[in-house]
C-alpha cells in the first residue's frame, strides 16, 4: 500500500504543535509552512504572561530566525500576512491541566479544530532541577494526552521522546515502549511517579522551611535529580524524566492514535530548507566547540562508540510520515527510533579526525580577530586523567560526567519500525521527506555542513 500524496494529506488540516521556540520545533513549523502552505492552522503554545508578549516572541524566536529565509525570499512582503494568517499564539504551559490555556474562547475553538498534535516541548539540560524537569518532561506529556483526548477531531498525537530514555545499555535497542513503573535497575525497586512527585514536594518544602535561598534550591534540586536518576538505572534527570513521561503517555493512551518519537542526537539540517542550520551548541557540539575554541585537548570516550546522531530536518521527515502513514493504518507502530547507528554508523573516530581536519583548515576567530590553532586531534580517554585533575569542582569537570555515558555508549538503535515507514513511503523518501540515514556521507556533511553551521550559528565569539 501506498502512502499518497503527504502535502494533500496536510492541506486544511489544524496542528497544535508545543516547544515551538525549541531547535526541533522550529524546523518542523518551518516545514511544515513550506511544503503544505494550504495547512488550516498552526496553533502554537507559547508560555508568556499574555497574548501581546506571546505573539512577539513567537516573531522574535521563529520567524525572523534565519532558517526561515527561504519563505521569506519566496513570499517577499507577504511573508508576514501569510504568518498571521495562518499561525495562532497560544499562550499556556505544558506543565499545568488542560496546558494552561486560559482564553476560554480560544480553547473551546482548538478541542474543536485541532486534527494533528506535535508535543515537543521539553526542558533538554540533563541536569535541570528535578521539580522543573518533571513538570516539563514527565507532568507536561500526561497533561498534552489529557488535552489530546478532549480534542473532538483528533487524528494524531505526536510525541517526541529522545531514544537515550534507554540509559545505558549494550547491544541492539528494540523499539519497544515501557511498562508502567518500570525501572532500569531490575530486582525489586519498581518507580512510583507519584513517590517521585511526592519526593520533589517534601524537598522544596523541607528547604523553603530552612529558608535557602534560590541558588542553594537550584543546587539541591539539581542534584536531588541526579540522585533519583541514578537510583533507577538512568545516568541523569532528563532522560529519567523523558521515560517517565513515555510510561505516562503509552500506558494511559487509552484508544487514542499516539506515536512516540524517539530521536537520536539531533544535529544541524542536512538539507532543508538550506544545510547546516543549527541553534545554539548541542550535545555532541559542546566537544566541537571546545576542540575549535581551543579549550580542550581531550575529552571522555572510546574511539570505537558510535555517536549516533541525526539531522534535524530528518527527524521532522520522519514526523510528518509517521503521522500520515499512522493515520492511514498504514503503520501501527508506536515507537520510532530515528537516528543512524544501526545503518549509517558514525564513530567517535571519525569525529575527531574530521574536527581535526576542518579546525587545522579552518581556524576558529576569536574574539579578537585572531586564528585559534588546534595542532593535534583531541584525546579520548575513558577513566579519570591526571590532565583533569585541574578541573575538579569546575564546569568542565561536570561536562565530563554528564558525557561519560555518551562517550562510553554501548548501544545501536534499532530502527525496523522506521524501516517500516521508509518502505511505504518510499515514493516521496527519495525527495522531499528525506530520512534515510544511508544517504548522509559523513565526512562530507561533517566538513561541509555541519561544522560551517556551528560556526555561523552556534559558535560565540566570546569564550
Amino acid at each position: 500500500m501506498e502512502l499518497g500524496d503527504v502535502q494533500e494529506f496536510f492541506a486544511g488540516k489544524t496542528i497544535l504543535v508545543t516547544g515551538v521556540t525549541g531547535f526541533l520545533g522550529k524546523v518542523f513549523v518551518e516545514k511544515m509552512l513550506r511544503v503544505q502552505p494550504d495547512i488550516k492552522k498552526l496553533y502554537l503554545l507559547i508560555r508568556s504572561p499574555n497574548i501581546g508578549l506571546a505573539t512577539q516572541r513567537l516573531h522574535v524566536e521563529v520567524f525572523r530566525k534565519e532558517l526561515f529565509k527561504v519563505q521569506r525570499a519566496e513570499k517577499g512582503a507577504d511573508f508576514d500576512s501569510f504568518i498571521s494568517e495562518k499561525v495562532v499564539a497560544v499562550v499556556g504551559d505544558v506543565s499545568l491541566e488542560m496546558l494552561g490555556v486560559k482564553d476560554v474562547k480560544r480553547n473551546e475553538e482548538m478541542l474543536k479544530e485541532i486534527d494533528i498534535i506535535v508535543h515537543s516541548a521539553a526542558t533538554t539540560k540533563l541536569d535541570d532541577r528535578f521539580d522543573t524537569a518533571m513538570a516539563t518532561n514527565t507532568m507536561g506529556a500526561l497533561n498534552v494526552l489529557d488535552y489530546a483526548k478532549n480534542c473532538r477531531k483528533l487524528e494524531i498525537l505526536l510525541y517526541v521522546s529522545t531514544a537515550y530514555v534507554c540509559g545505558e545499555p549494550k547491544g541492539l535497542v528494540i523499539e519497544k515502549p515501557f511498562f508502567m513503573g518500570q525501572t532500569l535497575k531490575g530486582g525489586s525497586l519498581k518507580l512510583d511517579i507519584k513517590l517521585e512527585k511526592k519526593l520533589i514536594e517534601e524537598k522544596i518544602s523541607e528547604l523553603k522551611a530552612e529558608n535557602a535561598n534560590e541558588e542553594t534550591i537550584n543546587s539541591v534540586m539539581k542534584n536531588f535529580g541526579m540522585i533519583r536518576a541514578n537510583l533507577h538505572g538512568w545516568p541523569n534527570t532528563y532522560v529519567f524524566t523523558k521515560a517517565m513521561g513515555e510510561m505516562l503517555v503509552a500506558n494511559m493512551k487509552d484508544n487514542l492514535p499516539l506515536i512516540i518519537i524517539r530521536p537520536t542526537i539531533v544535529i544541524s539540517t542536512h538539507s532543508e530548507p538550506f544545510p547546516g542550520w543549527i541553534e545554539e551548541v548541542r550535545t555532541m557540539d559542546y566537544v566541537v566547540d571546545k576542540y575549535g575554541k581551543g579549550t580542550i585537548r581531550s575529552f571522555v570516550g572510546v574511539p570505537e562508540t558510535v555517536v549516533d546522531v541525526i539531522p534535524a530536518d530528518m527527524v521532522v521527515n520522519s514526523m510528518i510520515i509517521a503521522s500520515v502513514a499512522r493515520s492511514k493504518n498504514l503503520c501501527r507502530s508506536l515507537i520510532y527510533h530515528i537516528g543512524s547507528s544501526s545503518r549509517n554508523p558514525f564513530k567517535y573516530s571519525d569525529l575527531i579526525d574530521d574536527m581535526h581536519c576542518y579546525f587545522t583548515k579552518n581556524p576558529w576567530i576569536n574574539k579578537n580577530d585572531r586564528p585559534v590553532h588546534v595542532e593535534k586531534k583531541l584525546t579520548l580517554f575513558s577513566t579519570r586523567m591526571d590532565e583533569f585533575d585541574k578541573n575538579k569542582g569546575t564546569k568542565m569537570e561536570t561536562a565530563i560526567e554528564l558525557y561519560r555515558p555518551y562517550g562510553l555508549f554501548e548501544g545501536i538503535f534499532d530502527d525496523q519500525n522506521v524501516e517500516k515507514l521508509r518502505m511505504v513511503a518510499k515514493r516521496v523518501v527519495d525527495t522531499t521527506f528525506n530520512f534515510d540515514p544511508k544517504n548522509i556521507v559523513w565526512k562530507d556533511y561533517m566538513m561541509n555542513v555541519h561544522f560551517p553551521g556551528i560556526v555561523k550559528h552556534s559558535m560565540r565569539s566570546k569564550m
